[in-house]
């Protein structure tokens, strides 16, 4: 007897792919296992469009020539790609992302984290926003980083080894807590 899973649209996050060049090809099969709506800009429309994947969405003030047909074209206005196509995707209706880039600028997600679920992943890294009190089980030794300034963050589970930087005591959770809304976290992927 075989399974068979139903993945309704949105169900599952959309792909906005913003830079691959420091991103792991095998890792990119992973975000696309189950059809996400994949979101390029005309930097990354080529890449995408190379591998054989369909792309969704072209972030872009003017069409791309030579990309795949039935490819929904979203303006940036102010030339903001990210902004954008967040924006679609929130008034779409997703509830969450996967983001590639090859650059992480904080200033370019924190309005989202309350609107939308964000992973990021730029380099080796995996970045996410969480709320004070968020715990996760990681193997001792994990690096973990916080990439939002914040005052009189406490931890469980982690000792400082640096700038923002902690890494796992033992096999277990760790726990942070904060008085900001949010902290943006990194982990390596």
């Amino acid at each position: 007897m075989s399974s068979h899973h139903i993945v309704r649209e949105k169900q599952e996050p959309a792909l906005l792919a913003l830079g691959l060049n420091t991103f792991d090809p095998e890792l990119l099969g992973q975000l696309l296992e189950w059809s996400p709506t994949v979101i390029c800009t005309p930097a990354t429309a080529e890449q995408i469009n190379a591998y054989g994947i369909k792309i969704d969405i072209l972030v872009a003030d003017e069409p791309e020539t030579g990309l795949q047909s039935d490819v929904k074209l979203i303006p940036t206005g102010n030339g903001d790609a990210i902004k954008a196509a967040l924006d679609y995707l929130i008034d779409a209706g997703y509830s969450a992302v996967n983001i590639i880039t090859d650059d992480f600028v904080l200033d370019n997600f924190e309005a989202y984290a309350d609107k939308i679920n964000l992973v990021i992943f730029c380099g080796d890294k995996k970045i996410f926003p969480v709320m004070s009190g968020f715990k996760k089980w990681k193997p001792a030794g994990e690096v973990i980083e916080l990439l939002s300034p914040s005052i009189g963050v406490k931890t469980e589970g982690l000792t400082p080894v640096g700038d923002g930087g902690y890494q796992t005591t033992n096999d277990g959770f760790y726990c942070l807590q904060f008085e900001e809304a949010f902290l943006f976290v990194a982990e390596r992927v």
